[in-house]
C-alpha cells in the first residue's frame, strides 16, 4: 500500500527524503509539464497519517522546478533548481522567501546534488552545457567545467572522494571530473549509448561503479576502472527510464523510473525486475530510496501524484 499526495496543478520532475529526518521528503514540482510558469517546493511528512502524505510547507517560484538537493549540514535546508537558471537555497523552518539565490546558468538546470563526503559544496547541471561547484556562502560558483555538448541531465559526486564526479547528457556520453583538475577538463569519457543519456547514479557500496539510463531505451552498469566503461546493459525496452537510484542498503537493488509510468526495481546481479510500483497515470519523473527505512521508497510524475511505499527483499 502507498501513501500519496496531490502536488495539483503541478507536474511532479524531483523527490527526495531528508537525509536528516526520517518522516520528511521534498518534491520539486512545476506547472505546465515545465515549459511556462510557475514551480513549487512541496515540503511532506509521512508521519501524521498511514494512508496519506501531509504537506508541512510549501514555496512557490516564478519558474518551473527540476530538481532539488537536500544540505548534508542543516537538516532544515535544500536547494531547488529553476527553468530560469536560478539555483535557490530554503529553510523549510521558515515560510516565503529563499534565503539566497545563486543566478550563473543561462539555461535550466536540470540536476542538483550536494557533496556527500565533503558536505560543504554542491553541483548544478544545466541545459547551458555547464557544471558548476558551489559553496552555499558564496553567491558566485566556484568552478565551472565545460566539456558537454547539448544539455547536462545529470552531475553525481562519488560517494567516496570528495573532489571526483560523473556526468552525463544530450552528447550520448558519460564524463568523469576532478575538482582538482586546473582546467575544469573531464578526467575520462565514455561512449557506448546511441542516444541522449538521462540519468545517473552511483553505487554506494562499489564505488567505482554507477548506472545510466538514456533514451536509447537501455539501461547500462559502468566501472570507471574498465577503459571500455560499461560492464553490463539492461534492454532495449519499450520505453525509456528518466531516473536510476541505487540503493542505500544494498550493491544489488537500482530503482528507475520513467516513460513506461511505474517505478521499477531491478537485481543488477541477474538483470530481473523485483518489483513494480504502478500506480501512476503519466510519466514517472523523481524516484529516490529512505535512507532511514530499508525498502521505503517515494515516486513523483506528471499525474501530479508523489507516492510513498515499501519494496520488500531489497537489503541483501
Amino acid at each position: 500500500m502507498s501513501r500519496g499526495y496531490r502536488t495539483t496543478g503541478f507536474k511532479g520532475y524531483a523527490v527526495k527524503f531528508s537525509p536528516f529526518t526520517d518522516t520528511l521528503l521534498a518534491a520539486a514540482t512545476s506547472a505546465n509539464f515545465g515549459l511556462v510558469g510557475n514551480g513549487r517546493l512541496c515540503i511532506l511528512s509521512t508521519r501524521q497519517s498511514p494512508t496519506a502524505l501531509s504537506p508541512l510547507q510549501q514555496y512557490d517560484t516564478q519558474d518551473g522546478l527540476f530538481d532539488l538537493s537536500w544540505s548534508e549540514l542543516h537538516e532544515n535546508q535544500l536547494i531547488t533548481g529553476s527553468g530560469d537558471g536560478s539555483i535557490k537555497l530554503w529553510d523549510i523552518s521558515i515560510p516565503g522567501l529563499p534565503l539566497s539565490k545563486y543566478q550563473e546558468h543561462t539555461r535550466e538546470v536540470m540536476s542538483l546534488e550536494w557533496n556527500y563526503v565533503s558536505k560543504s559544496t554542491f553541483l548544478s547541471s544545466s541545459w547551458d552545457s555547464t557544471i558548476k561547484l558551489w559553496n552555499p556562502a558564496s553567491s558566485h560558483s566556484l568552478r565551472t567545467f565545460q566539456g558537454h555538448t547539448g544539455c547536462v541531465y545529470t552531475g553525481a559526486w562519488s560517494p567516496r572522494n570528495s573532489d571526483q564526479f560523473a556526468s552525463c547528457g544530450e552528447d550520448k556520453t558519460v564524463k568523469l571530473w576532478s575538482t582538482n583538475d586546473p582546467h575544469g577538463k573531464p578526467m575520462a569519457s565514455f561512449g557506448g549509448h546511441t542516444d541522449q543519456v538521462l540519468s545517473l547514479d552511483w553505487n554506494k557500496y562499489s564505488p567505482t561503479m554507477f548506472a545510466t539510463a538514456s533514451v536509447d531505451k537501455t539501461i547500462k552498469i559502468w566501472d570507471v576502472r574498465n577503459p571500455r566503461g560499461q560492464v553490463s546493459m539492461f534492454g532495449p525496452f519499450e520505453f525509456a527510464a528518466r531516473r536510476v537510484r541505487f540503493s542505500p542498503f544494498s550493491p544489488n537493488y537500482l530503482a528507475t523510473a520513467g516513460y513506461n509510468m511505474s517505478a521499477s526495481v531491478w537485481d543488477v546481479r541477474t538483470g530481473a525486475v523485483t518489483f513494480v510500483h504502478d500506480a501512476h497515470t503519466e510519466f514517472v519523473f523523481g524516484v529516490d530510496w529512505s535512507l532511514f527505512h530499508p525498502g521505503q521508497m517515494a515516486t513523483c510524475g506528471w499525474d501530479e501524484q508523489v507516492h510513498v511505499f515499501n519494496v520488500p527483499g531489497t537489503q541483501a
